[in-house]
């Protein structure tokens, strides 16, 4: 079976509040293979910490500024997020992030796709924020 083509507008994409509290606008999936979503935060606003059950991601920063907090397996770091940053969030690795005053603003690919009849995929975890 052929997969159909898939195009969507940011500005028509609906506005979802991921559980960490960003302001998430889900856009294309490939299925089996990836999602592919907008994140953004309020200026000086903190994200709550999460990990993820099944999925990866892969962040880059487009506008705004911030930080981002990752943990795993006894190894943490804080990335400072600015336009051109990517980074990683393997599978099982905590993390938390917050915007400056400019607010804050990535697209990122999450793979698998992201489950969204699952409602225990984020996990709340103690952050560093």
């Amino acid at each position: 079976m052929t997969e159909r083509f898939t195009t969507i507008r940011l500005d028509q994409a609906p506005e979802i509040t991921a559980p960490d509290g960003s302001a998430v606008r889900p856009l294309c999936v490939l299925p089996g293979a990836a999602s592919f979503a907008q994140f953004e935060l309020a200026p000086g606003q903190t994200a709550k910490a999460v990990s993820h059950a099944t999925v990866e991601e892969i962040w880059f920063v487009v506008s705004g500024a911030g930080e981002m907090w990752r943990s795993q397996d006894g190894r943490e770091e804080i990335t400072t997020l600015e336009p051109g940053i990517c980074l990683t969030i393997p599978l099982g690795t905590t993390f938390q992030f917050r915007a400056g005053v400019e607010g804050l603003r990535v697209v990122a690919a999450t793979v698998p796709p992201w489950p969204v009849d699952s409602p225990n995929e984020a996990r709340f975890e103690i952050g560093r924020w």
